[in-house]
């Protein structure tokens, strides 16, 4: 399969701080990776420099066969890009602003006309099309900016935070359109604070912190880093505790954790073909036999977010324009 995005030791600095160390990353085309990391990790500074916005101190990059300094120019024919915050014109109606994006690409008036109220269409902004950006909500301003990205029809997207601030149900509109624009075939590179949507629509994910990447591989590839499924038990009592570790050493799959403090134990049960469940029957009938009193029990698997604090020491966040 052929790489749409290349980089190669990507370098660029500020001053003493290096945002970018060494960035090496490959997304091939018509798939979707997200790039992801704690705050101020390097993923919007990646991202300026892939969209030509910034040229790297040293490395190399290329994306659609163009590298992003040398052939900058007529690579950006062919990229599109949303930014963390909508980059429309409010005293403009959406029409209009797509029109205007359509000029700026030398689409000519009438194809400019044209693709402004296809996306509009698309992007269920039809009735909205002929008012001012500035009444439009903030979901709706998004979708405005993102259909602003695919005016041109580019072959390769780059969505930087695009649902950060917009509430659950106009970010789950936003990633069934950027699930339309990805089963038509677009590249896409993606910079998310939150796991359910690099969960949902990357097929591969890259985890990048102090300007590198630390790891690469799909959602389940990389929960596998973290460790297998763990029973987390509510036990008050510290005595009954005490037996519980006791009786449950032969279930766990490993260090049995205590936390006196919110009264409960947290039991790594390795992985089986039917996953914890079963290790979770064990536990509760011998601690039954033992008449220890449990007030609460539940399986849980590894998440995207107990990767971040295993790769990083931080939870994912959202980070800071440069």
């Amino acid at each position: 399969m052929v790489d749409a995005i290349v980089a190669e030791g990507l370098i660029k600095t500020y001053g003493k701080v290096r945002a970018l160390d060494g960035v090496d990353l490959r997304v091939p085309e018509g798939t979707v990776t997200a790039l992801l990391g704690p705050n101020g990790a390097g993923k919007t500074t990646a991202v300026r420099v892939l969209t030509t916005l910034l040229v790297p101190d040293s490395g190399r990059a290329e994306v659609a066969g163009y590298d992003v300094v040398a052939d900058a120019r007529a690579l950006r024919a062919y990229i599109g890009a949303s930014g963390q915050y909508a980059a429309v014109d409010e005293y403009l109606t959406g029409f209009e602003n797509l029109e205007m994006v359509g000029r700026l690409y030398h689409l000519g008036a009438r194809r400019s006309r044209e693709r402004a109220r296809e996306l509009l269409e698309r992007f269920d902004l039809v009735e909205a099309g002929d008012r001012p950006v500035k009444g439009y909500s903030g979901g709706m301003r998004r979708r405005l900016d993102l259909a602003g990205a695919l005016v041109a029809e580019p072959p390769v997207l780059f969505l930087d935070e695009p649902t950060t601030g917009l509430d659950p149900r106009a970010r789950l509109g936003l990633w069934e359109v950027i699930e339309q624009l990805v089963a038509r075939g677009t590249t896409l590179l993606l910079t998310t604070q939150y796991m359910e949507e690099a969960e949902r629509l990357a097929d591969d994910i890259a985890v990048i912190d102090h300007g590198r990447v630390i790891a690469e591989g799909t959602a389940d590839e990389l929960k596998s880093l973290v460790g297998s499924e763990r029973i987390e038990l509510g036990i008050p009592d510290q005595v009954h505790r005490e037996v519980a570790v006791r009786e449950l050493e032969s279930v766990a799959a490993g260090e049995i954790q205590i936390d006196g403090g919110a009264g409960t134990l947290t039991i790594p049960v390795g992985s089986s073909p039917d996953g914890g469940a079963e290790a979770l029957l064990v536990a509760l009938g011998k601690l039954s036999a033992a008449d220890v009193r449990v007030v609460d029990a539940a399986l849980r698997k590894p998440t995207l977010d107990d990767v971040f604090l295993t790769l990083t020491g931080h939870e994912a966040d959202e980070e800071a324009a440069k």
